[in-house]
């Protein structure tokens, strides 16, 4: 095998090396800001972990915590590194849920919606955290958690059951029988799309491929399917929160901008705690979140609002089987 045979293979390190930088280049116009997204990948480091307070903060608490940041909610602490907040019997007794900042980052955009939900549909929930997050956030009537891989639906169940989620239910069904059963019924659709995963790599995991066009291309379709389903489901005058844990323009911004040109009567919302996060990729507002930066290893996220005029429709569950709780 010539030497030249060789760098066009490479080993699985190699290959994301040398996408991480192809990506770099489309991302970021500044050659040092190319390099510092470059070996943040390389490089991983050890970022602090991110607790919901779920009940009370207890005074005082059990963990040192970091210096809040400026979008920060108030029931969220990052915890200074080396600490192991699922091992407290805090966690057991459900009083906090642990997430990555940059999952906390991408579910704040919910703070940008102009009405309180009464009904929450996650269409993509398994392990929960952002199901958890609105549930603690937003206070709605009927949480709706879809998990269409039904495997993943036991830790979700465990998840909503250890915090007392007592709002909520799980289903297990494909984005489009899941908005034929709930059309227009929901105030807030959730999409944390399923992605190339190209920030597991901050994160010290392997991501198989994340940086091929193929790979790429393959998620944004299913992306926009899924997407497609969750407009459907989102009330008159009810939002849509896309995000992502990817950083490739075509399921990020590409996803946005399509959403608007194919669903006209959706625009996409302002989150004034998150302005300083403003993608540059784009002309509406969105939102980035950089491993380089240090907080976390990355994310997208984006609100939209319905425009149409009219009522909600009855968020109807008959059709549906509910696997928790059990009834």
């Amino acid at each position: 095998m010539s030497r030249r045979t060789k760098l066009q293979t490479g080993t699985p390190v190699e290959k994301e090396s040398r996408g991480a930088r192809r990506l770099a280049v489309k991302l970021f116009e500044e050659s040092a800001e190319q390099e510092r997204f470059v070996n943040a990948l390389a490089v991983p480091r050890e970022f602090a972990p991110a607790i919901i307070w779920l009940k009370d903060r207890p005074n005082p608490t059990p963990f040192a915590a970091e210096a809040r940041l400026d979008w920060q909610p108030p029931y969220v602490d990052r915890l200074v590194c080396g600490q192991k907040p699922g091992i407290h019997p805090l966690h057991q007794a459900g009083a906090y849920y642990c997430l990555e900042c940059s999952s906390v980052f991408a579910a704040s955009v919910f703070g940008g919606l102009k009405i309180r939900p009464q009904v929450v549909i996650d269409l993509c929930s398994s392990p929960g955290g952002k199901a958890i997050f609105a549930a603690r956030s937003l206070s709605p009537k009927l949480l709706v958690c879809n998990e269409v891989i039904k495997k993943r639906t036991a830790q979700l169940i465990a998840n909503l059951e250890r915090c007392a989620i007592g709002q909520a239910v799980v289903t297990s069904c494909d984005p489009a029988v899941l908005s034929a059963a709930l059309p227009q019924s929901a105030g807030l659709v959730i999409v944390d799309a399923p992605c190339s995963g190209q920030s597991l790599i901050a994160r010290k995991k392997r991501a198989a491929g994340c940086f091929h066009p193929v790979i790429i291309n393959k998620n944004a379709r299913r992306q926009r399917r899924i997407i497609a389903c969750a407009a459907a489901m989102t009330a008159p005058g009810g939002c849509l929160a896309y995000m992502t844990c990817t950083f490739a323009a075509q399921e990020n911004e590409e996803i946005a901008a399509w959403l608007v040109e194919h669903f006209a009567h959706f625009k996409t919302l302002e989150v004034p705690a998150l302005a300083a996060f403003q993608s540059r990729l784009a002309p509406f507002p969105c939102y980035r979140f950089w491993p380089q930066d240090g907080y976390g290893a990355g994310a997208f996220a984006a609100l939209f609002q319905n425009h149409e005029t009219g009522d909600s429709r009855p968020a109807d569950l008959s059709p549906l089987r509910i696997l928790w709780p059990k009834i």
